[in-house]
């Protein structure tokens, strides 16, 4: 699927495919210098972060291993509530581990604040957080995030793992949901019940 197959259901695409792989590229390289000789368990949340984890882990040159998890926030329409329900939790034990969760987005920041204190109360030896992208004027809550890909605006985002009602994920890009597909607004869909 790409941008002609889209129609006007695009408003416009704000990340493309070459800058999201040079930029995930780039931050292979950080997370091999910063974890050389470390255990790493990289964790990716689903549904949304499955392109970043592959892409990230294709890209890395140091072992790791990987996990998921898969989390649903509770609230009306497109915003997270922040109550949190663990759908599918690791299969790993953490503890002693150097942990990397994998984000496709932090918008609010509820549910990833959530996730990385559930993460750290299981004893690793650290958890850090990487996003492909995010919101800063979106974000309700301090939350410390060590790799990210880009800083967007408030703005409807769908492709490379962001949905509208599970559409769209599979986008190799970035762009903006036309208003009239979602009926208005400025949240992002990663976030939804």
């Amino acid at each position: 699927m790409d941008a002609a197959d889209m129609g006007r259901d695009l408003e416009r695409v704000l990340i493309s495919e070459d800058e999201l792989q040079a930029k995930i590229k780039e931050i292979a390289g950080k997370i091999d210098a910063d974890y050389a000789g470390k255990d790493l368990l990289i964790v990716g949340v689903l549904k949304g972060a499955v392109m970043i984890m592959a892409d990230l882990a294709r890209a890395l040159r140091i072992p790791v291993e990987m996990d998921w998890m898969a989390v649903s926030s509770y609230g009306a329409g497109t915003r997270s509530s922040g109550v949190v329900r663990v759908l599918k939790d690791l299969d790993t034990d953490i503890a002693g581990r150097h942990v990397l969760l994998v984000e496709d987005i932090i918008d609010s920041g509820l549910t990833l604040s959530w996730l990385a204190h559930n993460m750290r109360s299981r004893n690793p030896a650290s958890v850090e957080i990487c996003a492909a992208v995010r919101k800063p004027d979106a974000v309700k809550v301090p939350i410390d995030v060590k790799y990210v890909g880009f800083d967007i605006p408030n703005e409807f985002v769908i492709g490379y793992g962001l949905d509208y009602a599970e559409r769209y994920r599979n986008l190799p890009f970035i762009g903006t949901l036309a208003p009239h597909v979602y009926g208005g607004g400025t949240e992002s869909a990663a976030e939804k019940p």
